[in-house]
């Protein structure tokens, strides 16, 4: 009997989908038996599996769960963020640099929900798009919950654990209470009732996991992943994202409103707090600190949060416009000329790339439509520059300023914020900033601490040649000093050598005073007897008197000591 070609095509089908459907399962048991070990080299052979199952069957929700738990394990958050980037709710505000990225036909097209958000086409301005962040994160989560049934309420726990880990804390925290909500309301559904705050749920066994573990190994987990042990981290790990998010908006808060000393003090406990923060939320903690230095004066302080948020970001626009910024104002042009060739790199690979450096979830400062005026401000910025530095400009650096002393300092005053500076700023303490930081791929630790210890050097060279310029100023100032007290010690001893009495002088007059009492004695000897001892004394005494006055005006008396010869006796 012959069989018609149309049958034996669909047999031929549904065979090898019931043999690829097989495979894949194969596949997934073996990469749950690699993931039940724990071990690194099992989860990258586990991840290989997964992949080769995820080739045949693209849609297979529990070789997508086990893949995206597998690159958790391994710490590679950046591939689960990517792998899972439609349910980050960052994205869907990002709708401004997308459109006109889209007007430009760009590379990245506008998702379906993201042309929701778009004002309707009979508005006055269309170009024009005001909403609010969080009536949009409702929106965002009431449409990811419309389809938790379908998808799983992993891809929200998960997800929110990479999103912390790549330091996008306000995702994570809408992510995690998410994926709380929908296991809370998994959990009512099978009429245990618990309240939302209490998020230890016990593991539920199911009848299928029953019969599946009959048929499988013991060394097989349970096909739900999801353990008592994983909601208490989830919970620990959400408690300590709203700390850190409640510490950073109280710093702003205090920057905000002038109080540059609070700013720098809650800023100061979250990069050096006791628990390892994630490196991106860091490098962000680094440059509103920078801004809190910079707006209170402190420029050294300032230049070397730039420089650690430059180790951890190095394409962040914000701390290069900061740093350049900070090297003019102390009329250091070299090295202001180099960040700002730097940043004119950035800014044109960014119009030839037509999208932000790095990947889609990574936040900007910035927005692509104002790269080409900045473009064009920083070249003719560039310009004049260059022509302050022909000019010859370059040896006028305010070190003052630097060290953060006033013009007309001591020598201690120098010495002390030195001493200070070098203990803040020494090349050899540039990367103890590392040791509070949770790097998102520990194959970025070795960049870090070179690009750390290269800005570090080169700061604390500038801090030592601005302590050696003011040092001798101040040098030349003190013997500028001793001279003119010297020369006004000088110009006294002179008026009063000119105004001294001469010994012959008051001798002679001595001796004329004592002829005119001899003449006197002539005509009347018997007074001449009684006072001729008196004259005798008197001379002596007027002799030493005289030199009594020199040597008190030689002390330091100017006038002359007024007296009358004739009144004098003994």
């Amino acid at each position: 009997m012959a069989v018609s070609p149309c049958l034996s095509a669909n047999d031929q089908k549904k065979h090898w989908w019931v043999s690829n459907r097989k495979l894949v399962e194969k596949y997934v048991k073996d990469a749950r038996c690699l993931m039940a070990t724990q071990e690194q080299s099992e989860m990258a052979s586990a991840l290989n599996l997964l992949d080769a199952a995820l080739a045949l069957s693209p849609r297979f929700e529990i070789a997508l769960e086990l893949k995206a738990r597998c690159l958790l394990y391994l710490r590679r958050f950046k591939d689960v963020a990517d792998m899972l980037q439609d349910y980050i709710p960052s994205i869907k505000i990002s709708s401004d640099d997308s459109a006109s990225l889209s007007s430009d036909n760009s590379s990245q097209p506008l998702s379906r929900e993201r042309v929701n958000l778009l004002p309707p086409p009979n508005s006055q301005d269309p170009s024009f798009k005001c909403f609010s962040v969080s009536d949009l994160k409702k929106k965002v989560m009431s449409g990811l919950s419309k389809n938790c049934d379908k998808e799983g309420q992993w891809r929200y726990l998960v997800l929110g654990q990479a999103c912390c880990q790549l330091g996008l804390m306000e995702d994570a925290m809408v992510l995690l209470q998410t994926g709380k909500r929908l296991a809370s309301a998994a959990f009512r559904r099978e009429s245990i009732c618990r309240s939302d705050d209490s998020f230890s749920l016990p593991i539920t066994i199911t009848t299928s996991d029953i019969s599946s573990a009959a048929t499988t190994p013991p060394s097989t987990p349970p096909r739900n992943p999801t353990s008592l042990s994983e909601f208490q981290n989830i919970s620990q790990l959400l408690s300590h994202i709203k700390f850190l998010l409640r510490r950073r908006t109280a710093a702003i808060a205090a920057l905000d409103a002038g109080l540059y000393s609070e700013a720098i003090r809650h800023f100061s406990k979250i990069v050096d707090g006791r628990r390892l923060a994630p490196q991106g939320f860091l490098a962000e903690c680094y440059m509103h600190r920078a801004s809190a230095y910079k707006a209170s004066g402190r420029i050294a302080e300032s230049i070397s949060d730039c420089n650690k948020t430059l180790a951890l970001d190095p394409a962040c626009i914000q701390a290069l416009d900061t740093r350049a910024s900070l090297l003019e104002t102390i009329r250091c042009l070299p090295d202001c000329l180099h960040d700002l060739e730097h940043l004119k790199l950035l800014y044109n690979s960014i119009l030839r790339d037509r999208k932000l450096p790095g990947p889609v979830w990574k936040r900007h400062n910035v927005r692509y439509r104002e790269i080409p005026g900045k473009l064009c401000a920083l070249t003719t910025k560039i310009q004049q520059l260059k022509q302050r530095v022909a000019s010859g400009e370059t040896a006028n650096v305010d070190y003052y300023a630097l060290i953060g002393l006033r013009r007309g300092c001591s020598r201690s005053e120098l010495e002390r914020a030195h001493l200070l500076l070098c203990l803040r700023h020494k090349p050899d303490k540039a990367t103890n900033f590392i040791d509070s930081c949770e790097f998102a791929d520990e194959r970025d630790v070795d960049s870090v601490k070179d690009r750390g210890k290269l800005s570090a050097l080169l700061l604390y060279r500038l801090l030592q040649k601005g302590y050696s310029s003011v040092m001798s100023t101040i040098m030349d100032e003190e013997a500028a000093e001793k001279r003119r007290k010297k020369a006004t010690v000088q110009v006294p001893q002179t008026q009063n050598s000119s105004s001294k009495l001469d010994p012959e002088s008051t001798l002679a007059y001595s001796v004329n005073s004592s002829n005119a009492s001899d003449c006197d004695g002539r005509a009347n000897p018997s007074e001449n007897e009684t006072t001729s001892s008196t004259n005798a004394f008197q001379g002596v005494f007027c002799r030493d008197l005289a030199a009594v006055g020199n040597l008190l005006s030689q002390v330091g008396f100017n006038r002359p000591l007024p007296m009358k010869y004739e009144a004098l006796s003994c």
